[in-house]
């Protein structure tokens, strides 16, 4: 199906582009290369679509929040999560609502960095060349830019041809499709492993003390090392 874009929407993904350039900028001078990802690096937005800044390889907690500190980013809440015994473990930080960031605590397995990938990502030079890339919404539908808008398309039965399209593996696509299937069926589960910081919290003293007690946390930490 061809989705043909008006006049408000281009002015909405602009506006959330330009928001999402401003949340960056503070990263990149610091080195730390983040990628946006989802609905504003794939062009097909609504009044409801977060903006999503993430670190793909794991930073030293204190120095990102000190570069946000300077950028003069203000966050409202901090928490540690890990979505099941067997994912990487994230913090994440928010601004306000629906819009944050996040980055691994241990190093992600491919698997895991490639979801990005899997649902459209862009760096920060592709952000300010106006770029739009393909990527998987969680209607389970491609999303492909068009010139006018864009093209959706179902992506189950033609999962082969999707992990070609977006460069990962095919188990990403059926495992993503599994998920996404099973929460329509029965919605949201909640989490492994949820954890809000308080503002004299450290992040990675946090993990370390939830680590000594939670032996999927241990196992990822014994790999890093």
């Amino acid at each position: 199906m061809e989705v043909t874009y008006g006049e408000a929407h281009w002015r909405l993904l602009e506006g959330l582009r330009a928001e999402a350039l401003s949340m960056v900028r503070p990263l990149v001078a610091a080195h730390l290369e983040p990628i946006v990802y989802g609905s504003i690096a794939r062009g097909d937005v609504n009044q409801r679509s977060d903006v999503d800044i993430y670190v793909p390889r794991p930073p030293a907690p204190a120095l990102l929040e000190a570069a946000l500190e300077r950028g003069g980013v203000r966050l409202t809440s901090r928490e540690i999560i890990q979505a099941t015994p067997s994912y990487v473990a994230k913090a994440y930080l928010y601004t306000g609502e629906r819009r944050g960031y996040s980055y691994p605590l241990v190093d992600p397995r491919p698997s895991e960095a490639e979801f990005y990938s899997f649902a459209g990502a862009l760096d920060h030079q592709g952000l300010l060349q106006g770029l739009r890339v393909p990527g998987v919404d969680k209607r389970l539908m491609l999303i492909e830019p068009t010139d006018a808008g864009h093209a959706e398309s179902p992506v189950k039965g033609v999962e082969g041809a999707v992990a070609a399209k977006l460069g990962v593996d095919i188990r990403i696509v059926l495992e993503r499709v599994r998920t996404l299937e099973r929460r329509g069926r029965v919605g949201r589960t909640g989490v492994y492993l949820k954890r809000e910081l308080s503002w004299d919290e450290d992040v990675s003293t946090v993990f370390m003390e939830l680590a000594e007690s939670r032996p999927a946390l241990r196992r990822r930490l014994r790999k890093r090392r």
